[in-house]
This record gives structure tokens, sequence and C-alpha cells, in this order.
């Protein structure tokens, strides 16, 4: 993802996103050195992930897919490819933190074998729900 794919990568942030980042965060993201992937279909962006790569570990900050193109393997596609990426690099360890209530997405995560590590109280600012710390050794 380059900062070309920003504006369109963000429609889909604000259409799966139940507490999206602001425009201006999603920008400084990149500014700071967080790394991003985008799936493309029909020359349009479909999908992307945003994370942060930390040696000897990243941070999966935002994964998200159009609401029509979900269930469709574009998640896997985007994650599969930071994998292949972080393991290049060689990195050791990937993060992640999802909604307690998100079972669909902590459902795609465990099929990765990403573990459930601890629960982070209060973490999401919009309605004050836990967050579920999953991580994954590669």
């Amino acid at each position: 993802m380059g900062l070309k794919d920003l504006e369109e990568a963000y429609k889909i942030e604000l259409e799966v996103n139940p507490s999206p980042w602001k425009y201006e965060t999603f920008l400084s993201s990149f500014e700071v050195g967080h790394k991003g992937l985008i799936c493309m279909h029909d020359s349009k962006i479909i999908g992307f992930l945003i994370f942060s790569p930390v040696n000897p570990e990243a941070h999966i900050l935002s994964i998200s897919v159009r609401t029509q193109m979900q269930s469709k393997g574009i998640g896997t596609l985007l994650l599969q490819s930071m994998l292949k990426q972080c393991k290049a690099m060689n990195y050791k360890k990937i993060f992640l933190e999802v909604r307690v209530s998100n079972t669909q997405a902590i459902n795609f995560y465990e099929k990765f074998g990403f573990s459930k590590d601890a629960i982070r109280d209060n973490y999401y600012k919009d309605n004050s729900e836990d967050a579920l710390l999953m991580s994954l050794p590669i």
C-alpha cells in the first residue's frame, strides 16, 4: 500500500470498522513507518492490512475487506502475504488485538494458529469493549 492508495483504502475502513480511525491517523500511520498491503480486483482496492514492523515482532493494526467481498478468501490472502513477508524478514512473532465480541475474526485468526494470550480491559474507546490479545510465533 502506498500513499496513493490511502483514500480508497480509507473508504473500506469507514465501511467495515465499527470504530474507524480518523483519516489523519490513517495517514500518519504510514509516516511513522507502518506497512500496508492491499488486495485489488478490477483495478479497485477490495481489502487491506496494516501492520507495524518492529523486528523481531510485528503488530497487525487493521485488516479490512469490503463488505460485499468478505468470505471470499481476501482476508486469508492478505494475512498469508503478511506472514510470508515477516518470515522473510526473520520476524519471530505476530501480535494483534480483536474485539472480544468479534467471534468471526477470532475464529479467522485461530485458523492460522493464533493463540489467545490475554484480555485488554476497556481497549476500544467507542464502547469500552475489551480486546483479546492474540499472537502467533512464526
